[in-house]
């Protein structure tokens, strides 16, 4: 059986660049991108699987969906 370590924090929503995860933020970006299609779509099936995922993946929505929404 393989066991696969979870992160023990919630990653930012800030990224600093300097020292971060090249796979987190490549995750970030691509849910960034599709997150954007899926806006310019209006498919909110798109978005609620997108919000799915980064849940899954431990990634806060506000770190892919910028600051653009309005709450």
């Amino acid at each position: 059986m393989t066991v696969i370590d979870a992160p023990t924090a919630t990653p930012s929503a800030s990224h600093s660049g300097e020292g971060s995860d090249p796979r987190q933020d490549t995750l970030v970006a691509s849910l960034r991108a599709r997150y954007a299609i899926a806006e310019q779509r209006q498919d909110a099936d798109a978005k609620r699987a997108l919000f799915k995922e980064a849940a899954y993946l431990g990634i806060r929505p506000d770190a892919y969906q910028g600051s653009s929404s309005a709450a």
